[in-house]
């Protein structure tokens, strides 16, 4: 990785002070005791995730009338909401639930398109003390019986168009006690004794309920996470991750009283929920929900449009818009002043275009649905490494350690791993699985099951996946880097990288190549390829075989599953693919 080529901040040049205006200085005097004082506790030191984030806000005379939401529909219609809407539409619903005879703990999960009342619902969940579980609008019958089953839950919130995939499975969830059907968008609507609808309930429901009072480790929302082998994992966060959430969207994503943000994550992924809900709502900001579809063009006018300050959102699409003929200087897009980068590692390339095309830079940010917040990130008040996960944030120890444990040196690479006791948002559990989340930790450390470095300037850089590392000739290459140099050529979009079995070489690199569309496939282009890697990086970490290919399989929050492109090439096994985007 070429680390020469850094990006200075000049501090006196932002439009805006930054939250966090001295990283040092934060580091070594911030800690998780005085980030609490930004949540509201209750009398008793109990808490509630959706009291912080719309109570509190709705009950003060200056927060109450501001914009809380703002949205779009997939059809260009434009809807807002305030934290007063918010807080009576949240009360409304947990009273709808508590009605249903849902308890503290019980589960409730959503399955929903980008709609308001997903806010609605989600929040209404964590206000009742129910546990919230959250689904890509995407799953098929497979995904949501894995889920749903495993979690035992007991309710879930769907529309018209997506409860047929839960009628075909429902005979098999013996806990599925009901079904809310939101009416929005759909004329014709299921019928049957066990289908309640929202619009119904809600109009009969009380505006008035108290946020119930929960520990911090009382589990608030779960997601479910897919692997190579088994099915699906849940895991388990709590109320108090409200305080990283705050944290981390205040000095790293440097959210500001004015900003108009805007994560384009779905709620059926982690981010969706601790950035697109949590963080924002918790420090009373006005967020943008887009119901549309991905084209340059949708997401350059609702930069444009709602005058997007903060833009937080992922390589894929990145490197999607890189790729596109529509241009971002073909619009107005001065209100931009952040961007971050979530959900797979940014190519240094993506962090140079950024610069070149909005004249600022990607800031990559880490973290893992385990871990709850962004725990490794690139700050507003720190220079920038292209390629680089940046350093630790405030709180977090973080450290490349061997396999015995043992902190290594800088440059050497090795397995990131974090001290547990210092990551605030640490999941509290796996669902009903004590030996999956046992498996995480090795003594004081969660091991990330990603390999690093870190180098002498105390910044992190992603080697790859343990088991996606490849070892060639006696030598251990990370497919990000070879990935990131392919992106650089010119008539590349993306890159797949893995390794296959080789009898001289063990390994080989094999790498998956996404032309830009006018660009032709050629065994010429391979070579010239190959040689542009090789000019880059050393003689041994270069594709020796590549494939052209329209599409990179991908999981729906933007990570590259390498493993389906190694299962394909070689006919191993795939795996559980329930998060795979359609493919």
């Amino acid at each position: 990785m070429n680390q020469s080529n850094i990006i200075k901040k000049d501090l006196s040049n932002l439009p805006v002070k930054p939250n966090l205006n001295n990283y040092d200085k934060a580091y070594s005097e911030i800690k998780w005791q005085e980030l609490e004082k930004n949540v509201d506790f209750f009398e008793d030191g109990t808490l509630n995730i959706a009291y912080n984030c719309i109570d509190r806000h709705a009950l003060s005379s200056h927060k109450k009338n501001k914009t809380a939401l703002l949205f779009e529909s997939s059809t260009g219609e434009k809807e807002t909401y305030t934290y007063l809407d918010l807080y009576k539409s949240t009360n409304k619903f947990a009273n709808v639930l508590d009605n249903l005879g849902v308890e503290k703990g019980d589960r409730v999960f959503i399955f929903l398109p980008t709609i308001p009342e997903r806010y609605t619902v989600f929040l209404g969940i964590l206000k009742l003390g129910a546990i919230a579980g959250t689904m890509f609008a995407a799953f098929q019958e497979m995904a949501l019986l894995d889920r749903l089953a495993d979690s035992e839950a007991k309710i879930v919130v769907t529309n018209a168009v997506l409860y047929p995939r839960i009628e075909k499975i429902w005979k098999d969830l013996p806990n599925l006690e009901k079904i809310i059907i939101i009416e929005r968008g759909s004329v014709d609507q299921p019928k049957g004794e066990k289908i309640i609808y929202y619009n119904h309930e809600m109009e009969k429901a009380s505006e008035e309920f108290e946020a119930v009072h929960m520990q911090k480790d009382d589990p608030s929302y779960m997601l479910y996470t897919s692997g190579t082998t088994g099915k699906p994992k849940g895991v388990v966060h709590s109320h108090k991750d409200i305080v990283s959430a705050i944290a981390t969207t205040k000095y790293v994503l440097d959210l500001q009283e004015n900003d108009i943000y805007w994560c384009t994550a779905d709620l059926g992924w982690v981010t969706g929920v601790v950035y697109g809900v949590l963080g924002i709502f918790g420090l009373g900001g006005t967020t943008v929900a887009f119901e549309g579809k991905f084209s340059a063009e949708n997401w350059y006018k609702i930069l444009q449009d709602y005058r997007v300050s903060i833009w937080y959102t992922a390589p894929t699409a990145i490197r999607m818009l890189m790729g596109s003929e529509i241009k971002p200087k073909e619009y107005n897009l001065e209100s931009l002043r952040f961007l971050g980068s979530v959900g797979e590692p940014l190519n240094p390339e993506g962090v140079w275009w950024g610069l070149e095309e909005f004249g600022l830079a990607f800031h990559d940010t880490w973290w893992q649905t385990e871990l709850g917040s962004i725990s490794i990130t690139n700050f507003q008040a720190l220079d920038i490494k292209p390629g680089s996960m940046g350093k630790p944030f405030p709180g977090v120890y973080g450290a490349i350690i061997d396999d015995e444990g043992k902190e290594l040196t800088p440059n050497e690479e090795g397995n990131l791993a974090l001290k547990k006791d210092t990551v605030y948002s640490l999941m509290i559990g796996i669902w009903n699985n004590k030996a999956k989340f046992d498996s995480y930790f090795n003594g004081q450390w969660y091991i990330s099951g990603d390999r690093a470095y870190k180098d002498e300037d105390g910044y992190f850089w992603f080697v790859g996946r343990a088991d996606d590392v490849i070892k060639t000739s006696g030598e251990r290459v990370g497919p990000f880097e070879i990935e990131s140099a392919l992106v650089e050529h010119e008539k590349v979009v993306e890159a797949g990288v893995i390794g296959i079995p080789d009898d001289l070489r063990g390994e080989i690199i094999m790498a998956f190549v996404v032309l830009k569309p006018e660009i032709g496939e050629s065994e010429e282009l391979k070579e010239e390829l190959k040689m542009f890697v090789k000019g880059k990086l050393a003689g041994h970490a270069y594709p020796r075989k590549i494939k052209f290919i329209k599409k990179l399989p991908k999981t729906r929050s933007g990570k590259i599953m390498r493993r389906l492109l190694k299962a394909h090439e070689l006919g191993l096994p795939e795996g559980d693919t329930s998060t795979l985007e359609d493919y």
